[in-house]
């Protein structure tokens, strides 16, 4: 068989799958798997659960059919996901992780686990490059290091893009002393982003053709419907707004299920992942989000869930109808279901382009009615931090700067080396680098310089918040009681107790056309470290200056989102930030090393979004 090229995947992206989920998902058996008809086997519905303080973990290369179509994925134990490792706080873990791709592996020869959440020393976090230099071919790496948390987190590859090719699988650390919440019985629910295509063949893809998956682009009808609701002159200067930015208000997510089938525990939708339990339970489900790309909004109609812990963190309890769950996050819900006998646990793509369901049932083989997708959504002015801005002050101030944003965009595809500053820059309306923005207290925001010398930024917030309020966009007064992070509050105080000493402000940059994504303009590969000392409690803020939603993960130690006024609000490790918004959280410089930095969408941290954090003493 000749070999494979990734370049074929590109000349033929699609595909289009005759069934979604032909299979619940599972490795492929016997001679000539490469077949059109090579039959796909499904894995067993329920993932296992390793215990104890040692294990063996073996990744390979396993081919998989969830489409009608064989490809290749990267297991572990030979499971997508990989098995659920269960340890208990306080003890030390020990995992030999070996490396059994085969030569000319798809997705590469080398490999790496990184322990999503868990604080460890930095040789065991797993990152090649920074903490290691990762596992090749024939060899093994062990892991080894104490318990010193609990909860509910997740591992996956941090080598290339084996985390979209199935590396991936939760963790489930059992307390040392009970928790405040009592349940009878408990699901691990890792939902997840899948791909016939190669990874690479999807970046390159990415770089050439950033809105390849934006199908739902406003028409004719569309703009006559908003001419009945908001008159001619609001519709004329909405779409002349867009057109000037040549952005497009309908480009919420890069890749969507028109390229993606999404997954529940490896299965499929079709498949139906089942989840038992008993009429009047306290079910708990261990909602993780082991996507590459995609968030998630879930709920579970006729059932209220009670979100108990955010990023493994015990938090007050909170009732609601929905959440949004960005990549890398996890929440604990607890449910309680009696009155019939099965359930439909339902995630949508924050895109509304696709969805994975499963089920809660009495037993096997029951479903319930799924919802329909919700209506498509479309990014407002608001939505970016823009909304402020009058029509008078955008006739006055803004509309030749909005022709500069059109210059803008023309220009950086033809000249690489133009600034930014000379063009997008000065497209937002009164707005120029330099100038300053108000902030989320009422403070200015200046801009760095980095960012107005750069070609790889396109746009910039005006007056970002924080926003810790807003369900998100889709989310917000749609009947049903959504999750907010200002909902969250851990059930214990400020672990460190002391004000910052210090502030580090970052930007989140990105040119849409380029498909280049970086902090303050700059790229991981030409960014220097940024520099912690040890034991030194500082303020993170993030200002997001892009049309994208970004969840920004530090590894090694902990992020500690702050509300509106500074004030302590809840724990976590991953932090999301919708567009416009900034955010800010304290961090305890506790863990010396190289620790990575991102935004933990994959192919936005491989083309550039990521820093390296050096903590020294």
């Amino acid at each position: 068989m000749p070999p494979h090229d990734p370049r074929d995947e590109l000349r033929d992206p699609s595909r289009r799958r005759f069934v979604q989920g032909l299979a619940a998902g599972g490795a492929v058996a016997g001679l000539g798997v490469w077949s059109r008809y090579a039959a796909a086997q499904p894995l067993p519905m329920r993932v296992p659960v390793l215990t104890g303080t040692h294990f063996d973990l073996s990744v390979g290369q396993t081919l998989m059919n969830f489409t009608g179509r064989v490809r290749p994925a990267v297991t572990v134990n030979g499971l997508l996901p990989g098995p659920t490792l269960r340890w208990r706080e306080g003890t030390t873990v020990t995992l030999r992780v070996a490396n059994t791709l085969p030569a000319h592996a798809l997705h590469g020869e080398m490999t790496a686990i990184h322990w999503h959440g868990i604080l460890l020393p930095a040789n065991m976090d797993g990152v090649p490059g920074l903490s290691f230099d990762g596992i090749r071919r024939g060899e093994s790496y062990l892991y080894r290091f104490d318990v010193r948390q609990s909860g509910t987190y997740w591992y996956h590859s941090h080598a290339g893009f084996q985390e979209q090719a199935g590396l991936y699988g939760a963790i489930v650390i059992d307390p040392a002393e009970p928790e405040s919440f009592a349940y009878d019985r408990d699901h691990v629910v890792l939902l997840s982003d899948w791909t016939d295509l190669s990874p690479t063949a999807l970046f390159a893809r990415l770089k050439a053709m950033p809105d390849y998956d934006n199908l739902h682009r406003r028409t004719v009808g569309d703009f006559l419907q908003d001419v009945r609701k908001d008159g001619w002159s609001a519709t004329l200067a909405d779409r002349g707004m867009w057109g000037r930015m040549r952005m497009t208000p309908t480009d919420l997510s890069d890749v969507n299920a028109h390229t993606y089938t999404y997954l529940m525990n490896g299965v499929t939708a079709l498949g139906n992942w089942t989840g038992l339990f008993k009429s009047g339970e306290r079910v708990r489900l261990r909602l993780i989000n082991g996507s590459s790309m995609t968030h998630f909004d879930v709920r579970i109609p006729g059932l209220k869930m009670t979100v108990v812990a955010a990023d493994g963190q015990p938090v007050h309890p909170v009732t609601v109808d929905e959440l949004r769950i960005a990549t890398a996050e996890v929440f604990d819900v607890i449910v309680q279901p009696s009155g019939q006998d099965a359930y439909t646990i339902f995630a949508q793509d924050l895109g509304r382009t696709g969805y994975v369901s499963g089920t809660l049932a009495v037993r096997e083989g029951l479903r319930a009615p799924i919802p329909a997708i919700d209506p498509r959504l479309i990014l407002t002015m608001d939505d970016m931090s823009m909304g402020d801005m009058s029509m008078g002050d955008m006739a006055m101030g803004g509309m030749s700067g909005m022709s500069g944003m059109h210059a803008g965009h023309e220009a950086s595809t033809s000249q690489e080396n133009t600034p930014a500053s000379t063009h997008a820059m000065d497209a937002m309306p009164g707005m120029a680098h330099g100038d300053a923005a108000t902030g989320m207290h009422g403070d200015m925001i200046e801009h760095p310089p980095s960012e107005a010398r750069s070609t790889l930024v396109d746009m910039q917030a005006m007056a970002p918040t924080p926003r810790l309020d807003d369900p998100g966009i889709g989310l917000r007064n749609n009947g049903r009681a959504v999750l907010s992070y200002a909902m969250l509050h851990n059930t214990y105080a400020d672990p460190d107790g002391r004000d910052p000493g210090r502030t580090v402000t970052l930007h989140l940059t990105g040119h849409m056309e380029r498909f280049a994504w970086s902090f303050d303009g700059v790229k991981f590969a030409d960014a220097a470290p940024l520099r912690f000392n040890y034991g030194e409690r500082l303020r993170i803020v993030l200002v997001n200056d892009t049309m994208m939603t970004h969840p920004i993960h530090l590894h090694g130690m902990w992020s500690d989102l702050e509300d509106e006024q500074g004030r302590y609000l809840v724990r976590k490790h991953t932090i999301d930030m919708p567009p416009g918004t900034q955010r800010s959280y304290r961090v305890r410089a506790d863990a010396l090393g190289h620790w990575a930095y991102h935004c933990h969408l994959l192919y936005h941290m491989e083309a550039g979004m990521m820093r390296t954090v050096e903590v020294a003493a």
